[in-house]
C-alpha cells in the first residue's frame, strides 16, 4: 500500500518543520515514525500533537505495559498496522505477556491475571466500542489509580484513536520490510466483548 500523502525528507522540509522534526527525533521516541509523517505537513499541528503524545506516551500516572495494554486495544480497534507494529513490541518489552497480546491481535477476549490490566482493557474496550464506560469499568480505574488516571486513560484512548485514524486516512507504511497480521475475527468484532454491557451504566463482572 503506497502512502496518499508525500512523506517528506531532510532537504524537503521548511525552517518550521525542520525544528519540529528535530523535537521529535532527539526527544524520547527518537526517530521519525507513524503518524507525524503525516502531520509535519502542518508544523504548527505537529508542535502541539508531539507534545501532547509525549506526555500521553511518556509521561502517564500507570506503569508502561498498562498504557500500553491501552494503546495496542486502541490499535486493534481501528485495525492500525503501523500502530500495532509499535506498540505490541513495546507492550512486550514492558511486560504485558504474549497470551494477551495475541488475544487483543486475534480479536478474542483475554484471560487476565491482574485487575489492574483487566480494569484497563475494560475501560478501553468501552470507550471504544459505546463512546461511553460503565459505572463499574470507571469506578475500577478510578479506585485504582485515582483522577489522574481515568483522566489520562480517557485521553490516551482518545490521542492513540486520533494516531490510527491518521495512519489509515493516509496510508502511512509501516517500516521497509516488515510486515503485521491484524485478522478480522468471525462476525467483524474488532475486540473481545465482555458480559452485561447492554447500557452504559451497567454493571460489568469480570
Amino acid at each position: 500500500m503506497l502512502p496518499r500523502i508525500p512523506l517528506l525528507t531532510g532537504e524537503d522540509l521548511s525552517p518550521a518543520q525542520q525544528r519540529v522534526y528535530a523535537r521529535i527525533v532527539s526527544g524520547p521516541r527518537g526517530r521519525m515514525i507513524g503518524p507525524f509523517r503525516a502531520a509535519l505537513h502542518s508544523p504548527e499541528l505537529a508542535e502541539a500533537w508531539q507534545a501532547m503524545g509525549e506526555v500521553l506516551r511518556y509521561r502517564n500516572s500507570f506503569p508502561k505495559r498498562l498504557s500500553e495494554l491501552a494503546v495496542i486495544v486502541v490499535g486493534r480497534y481501528w485495525a492500525s498496522e503501523v500502530e500495532w507494529y509499535v506498540h505490541a513490541a513495546e507492550a512486550r518489552a514492558a511486560g504485558l505477556s504474549d497470551a494477551v497480546i495475541e488475544a487483543v491481535r486475534t480479536g478474542a477476549l483475554p484471560v487476565f491475571e491482574d485487575s489492574g490490566e483487566q480494569g484497563i482493557y475494560e475501560f478501553t474496550c468501552e470507550l471504544l466500542q459505546r463512546g461511553e464506560v460503565s459505572d463499574a469499568s470507571y469506578d475500577a480505574v478510578r479506585t485504582s489509580f485515582g483522577d489522574v488516571g481515568v483522566v489520562e486513560l480517557a485521553a490516551l484512548v482518545g490521542y492513540y484513536s486520533m494516531v490510527s485514524m491518521t495512519l489509515n486516512a493516509h496510508h502511512i507504511p509501516l517500516p521497509e520490510g516488515e510486515t503485521t497480521d491484524l485478522p478480522m475475527p468471525e462476525g467483524g468484532a474488532r475486540l473481545g466483548m465482555l458480559p452485561d454491557r447492554a447500557s452504559p451504566t451497567a454493571p460489568v463482572t469480570a
